[in-house]
């Protein structure tokens, strides 16, 4: 499947200069959805503890390969999201900096973690 064709460019989104790949037309899209998280799938290592979903583009793919690789997912917000204590780390964007929050006892020591994240749009993440 040709996903490029179900991705919406918008220009000068979330400023001028960047742009931002849309995911929504591609989920809208039943189809399309099915096979691309069956191409994901694909590309999994099978023995993952928990899918981590990097907010919130990366929920949506995350939680659809935890359901089916039978595993937990994970939760990873922006600041003041998450309700417990929390982990962070920074990052630079394109066009600033952000930091990313996970509760502490998300992840056991030694669990091997896949992580999702929508690297279409700029890459900051």
């Amino acid at each position: 499947m040709d996903y490029k064709t179900l991705i919406r460019d918008v220009p000068d989104f979330p400023k001028p200069g960047i742009v931002f790949k849309d995911i929504t037309t591609l989920l809208k899209d039943g189809r399309a959805l099915k096979a691309a998280v069956h191409d994901m799938l694909r590309a999994c290592p099978a023995d993952v503890d928990a899918v981590a979903g990097i907010e919130s583009r990366g929920f949506v793919f995350a939680s659809l390969l935890a359901y089916e690789l039978g595993v937990g997912v994970i939760l990873v917000r922006k600041p003041g999201k998450l309700p417990a204590e929390t982990v962070s780390a920074s990052y630079e964007l394109e066009y600033g900096e952000n930091v990313l929050h996970m509760h502490t006892d998300a992840v056991r020591k030694g669990a091997r973690i896949l992580v999702v994240d929508d690297l279409l749009a700029t890459g900051g993440t």
